[in-house]
């Protein structure tokens, strides 16, 4: 069987399929109305092309590029902020950096200023102590020359009793002395 062969068949097909389609009440089945049918359809196609290339498509792509852009402002806004934080953060570093530079340094003159303070009251209070300790020191020589003059005193009147009571006779004062001196440097000695 050959193309034409076929061709012809099928159009026989065709017309006896469109009668019995107009016979059935479905008319754009009848190959008499497809050149109108092909001109309407050309036709709508046609328009909606015209519609699509002129109004929809160009308002998508419009949205697609709107889009497209904020997305790119969004990221380079996102970029700067991120930046800025950076910077933010490099600037918070060195201010903390400074401020303990500063509290260290308060702290060193903070210390020299009590250490010198502490320096100087040592000064006061070590001549407080010395003043003390000299008066202290006269008084105590004084106090010990006061009790040798006593007990000196107490040695003389005990020697005047006991050589009264053995021998009833009261000695002089310069011989108690002497007696009393020979006594204190043979134990010195």
């Amino acid at each position: 069987m050959t193309i034409s062969a076929f061709i012809a068949v099928s159009a026989a097909a065709a017309t006896e399929a469109g009668h019995e389609a107009e016979a059935a009440g479905l008319p754009q089945l009848d190959p008499t109305w497809w050149p109108s049918q092909l001109a309407w359809l050309a036709f709508s196609f046609g328009i909606l092309y015209w519609l699509m290339a002129s109004k929809f498509l160009p308002a998508i792509g419009a949205g697609i590029e709107e889009r497209r852009d904020r997305v790119a402002d969004d990221l380079d806004q996102a970029a700067e902020f991120r930046r800025q934080s950076e910077d933010a953060e490099a600037a918070y570093d060195r201010s903390l950096a400074d401020a303990k530079a500063k509290a260290q340094a308060i702290a060193a003159d903070t210390r020299s200023t009590v250490d010198a303070e502490i320096a100087e009251l040592q000064v006061t209070t070590d001549k407080a102590i010395e003043e003390k300790l000299s008066i202290a020191e006269t008084r105590i020589a004084e106090m010990k020359a006061e009790a040798a003059n006593k007990v000196r005193e107490a040695s003389n009147d005990i020697t005047k009793s006991v050589v009264d009571a053995l021998i009833d006779e009261t000695p002089t004062e310069d011989a108690v002395a002497a007696a009393l001196d020979a006594v204190a440097n043979n134990r010195a000695a």
